[in-house]
């Protein structure tokens, strides 16, 4: 999975999220040179949630079954 920058640009590339403790763990490498080991914690995770609507929820779950352009 790649995150971009506005000017679409590879900004993060997630090579592996699992569980581990209660948290997630998210693997990848920045700017496609620094390895990096984030870990989210379950209070993060409904922070982020909090972040989005439920229209914003609703998009993405559909854009799983969309095509890649």
């Amino acid at each position: 999975m790649k995150l971009y920058a506005s000017d679409n640009s590879d900004l993060m590339e997630i090579s592996k999220i699992y569980h581990l403790n209660g948290t997630l763990i998210v693997e990848g490498t920045i700017m496609g040179a620094m390895p990096i080991r984030a870990i989210v914690k379950p209070v993060e995770v409904r922070k982020a949630l909090g972040l989005m609507s439920l229209k914003t929820m609703f998009c993405a779950f559909l854009m799983l079954f969309k095509g890649s352009r």
